[in-house]
């Protein structure tokens, strides 16, 4: 049983954590993709900056890693792992 409850912790850390990034990268991905210029300031001067849309193409892939890991990590530490079979559990031999 105490096994259970660190899987459900590791997946409640890396979702908040995972999730969080993943999330906010896609939103300025998508943002970066599309070409939106983005205000940036500099000694008191604002102008539109504008990235490359490879850069937000980059992170819409990392942002699917990032949400797809506490994926994983729950896949991998609440499954029931098969059990092991006994020798007496076989059928006999004929």
């Amino acid at each position: 049983m105490q096994n259970r409850t660190l899987g459900i912790v590791a997946t409640a850390i890396t979702a908040f954590i995972c999730g969080c990034m993943g999330l906010m990268s896609c939103i300025f991905g998508a943002l970066i993709a599309r070409g939106t210029p983005f205000e940036v300031t500099s000694n008191g001067v604002t102008a539109p900056q504008t990235f490359p849309p490879a850069i937000g193409f980059a992170l819409l892939c990392a942002s699917f890693l990032f949400i797809l890991i506490p994926i994983a990590v729950g896949f991998f530490t609440l499954r029931k792992k098969p059990e092991a079979m006994q020798p007496q559990d076989l059928p006999p031999v004929s």
